[in-house]
């Protein structure tokens, strides 16, 4: 690969990395003032969960998603998620958004409300989508919220990198094919945004009432469990990994491989999911198909290739059709420190670290790299506090601390690309701060968590709680002005609007429409 580096260096090609396009999804539960979960259902006032560019829900009626559109600057990113949090605040009564990945206090797993879009074809089968994972995974486990980075680079970059690799593809298949090398890197190394950034050391008990788990009591407390070196217990197999899923080993190395991995488990009935069946005893849809997986979206991946699917198109139809557009990144923890639960600088490093992924060589992986990358996950969600703990690494092993360094020291030289495109010191900055953390020269989110309820004789529900009430009046304490306030109640008008006019829209059956959702994923077998 030739060194992009010394070139991007040029004064006349620092501009290109001003063009990087950043959005957010942030989820977040709500929960009432005692830190139960709320059990009302998605606010008339905040629009249609189905048809909102900015507003909708999750798995939940109560786990609500923000999401900004893609901006040139982390700040701008977030003044849009804070204007989000501002307008929501004002219409949820006296309710809290939990400010932490792992949930609140829950009663009974069928009491957790699944997310209802109205009687279109399209709203019934997200409902669908989520009552089959409930009955294959459980509803408590779906409650867990996160954040979802979204990044891209300009064609302008692209077409720049495509001339400096005097690629004879065309620019899509170059872009998807680059953007594939980012994925493949980012998978070897995403270890390391779990320790950073990881803020789930802790749950409450409520969360593994009947279910297997090596999680210890913290201090005593009987509301709260915890593992003492953990980073996030939402990337373990108390969140979101799956045994069924771990059967699955998705290829990386190229789209081709990706689609036709992802269609298999889709379109191939699974025999625990087969048995269940589709309807219940009623006759009821309570999942969408027995495959391993009902759509995409199921397969729990710390990062997918994208590219906005339209109305009634499948995201590996989209995938197949038009390429990689931009990259999700999915293993962060909502961060309980920030209002946000993300904040500039961490983005700042992620954008460090994702450009570190695009540029240095990313040689094709197997079998045995998917399980080395499975296992350190494994260690880092339990284990990534431990001064002591070794990672897979070349078919040996090294310590998290070596191999964290060698890491940040890798990256330096991007954060000097990004402050020299910008003018500024921040990039390197964010980079220093991360390194302090793996020097123990300053605490990781994990760390602080579990530092702060102990100090503090709390259990995590009663932190969790009392954060999540000081967070709610930083937002109230800062209302809208009357023409912001205005903009977000016509949306929410105008997406009641729009959900009416798809429901009045469809024709023919819902089987009808499921039969040709699925007919789309024929593609595969080409």
């Amino acid at each position: 690969m030739p060194n992009h580096l010394a070139a991007l260096a040029q004064p006349s090609h620092l501009h290109l990395l001003k063009g990087i396009r950043r959005g957010i999804e942030k989820e977040s539960l709500r929960v009432a003032a005692d830190g139960a979960l709320a059990l009302t259902p998605h606010p008339e006032t905040l629009g249609s969960a189905l048809t909102h560019d900015s507003i909708t829900t999750d798995f939940s009626e109560a786990l609500l998603e923000f999401i900004t559109p893609p901006v040139a600057t982390p700040e701008a990113a977030l003044e849009d998620l804070d204007r989000i949090h501002r307008y929501t605040y004002r219409h949820i009564g006296d309710e809290r958004l939990w400010v932490n990945s792992m949930p609140c206090r829950l009663g009974a797993d069928g009491d957790i409300p699944v997310a209802r879009y109205g009687s279109s074809h399209s709203g019934t089968m997200k409902t669908v989508y989520r009552l089959g994972l409930g009955l294959r995974y459980g509803r408590t486990m779906q409650t867990i919220a996160g954040i979802h980075y979204n990044f891209s680079l300009p064609d302008e970059f692209w077409r720049w990198l495509h001339a400096q690799e005097r690629s004879d593809e065309s620019l899509g298949d170059f872009k998807t094919r680059r953007y594939f090398d980012l994925i493949r890197n980012f998978r070897r190394h995403y270890w390391l945004l779990i320790y950073l950034f990881g803020a789930a050391p802790a749950v409450c008990s409520s969360f593994v009432e009947g279910r297997e788990h090596s999680l210890e009591p913290f201090h005593g407390d009987g509301h709260s469990l915890h593992a003492p070196h953990a980073t996030s217990l939402r990337m373990g197999d108390l969140g979101y990994n799956s045994d069924a899923q771990k059967s699955l080993i998705v290829c990386y190395n190229d789209l081709a491989s990706y689609l036709s991995t992802l269609c298999a488990a889709i379109s191939r009935p699974y025999p625990a999911y087969h048995k269940l069946g589709v309807k219940n005893e009623e006759g009821h849809y309570q999942q969408l198909s027995t495959g391993l997986l009902q759509i995409e979206n199921e397969f729990y991946s710390p990062i997918r290739p994208k590219n906005p699917a339209r109305m009634g198109e499948t995201a590996l139809s989209a995938l197949d059709n038009r390429g990689v557009e931009y990259i999700e990144v999915r293993c962060l923890d909502l961060n309980p420190f920030a209002p946000l639960g993300i904040d500039a600088q961490q983005m700042r490093f992620i954008d460090s670290f994702l450009l570190h992924c695009l540029l240095q060589e990313s040689p094709k992986t197997d079998e045995d790299d998917y399980r080395a990358v499975q296992e350190n996950q494994d260690r880092i969600v339990y284990r990534g506090r431990d001064p002591e703990l070794q990672l897979i690494h070349n078919g040996g092993e090294i310590a998290l601390s070596e191999w964290a360094e060698k890491l940040l020291s890798e990256m330096q030289p991007m954060a000097d690309l990004l402050d020299r495109a910008w003018e500024s010191g921040d990039y390197q900055a964010a980079v220093d701060a991360q390194r302090a953390k793996v020097r123990g020269e300053a605490k990781t989110p994990a760390a602080r968590v579990l530092a702060e309820m102990e100090e503090h004789g709390q259990s995590f529900s009663q932190w969790a709680t009392e954060k999540a009430e000081q967070h709610r009046n930083y937002f109230l304490e800062r209302p809208l002005d009357s023409a912001e306030s205005e903009h977000f109640q016509q949306q929410a008008r105008d997406s009641l609007q729009r959900q009416s006019e798809v429901e009045a829209a469809d024709t023919g059956s819902f089987e009808d429409y499921l039969g040709q959702y699925y007919a789309q994923y024929i593609f595969c077998q080409r």
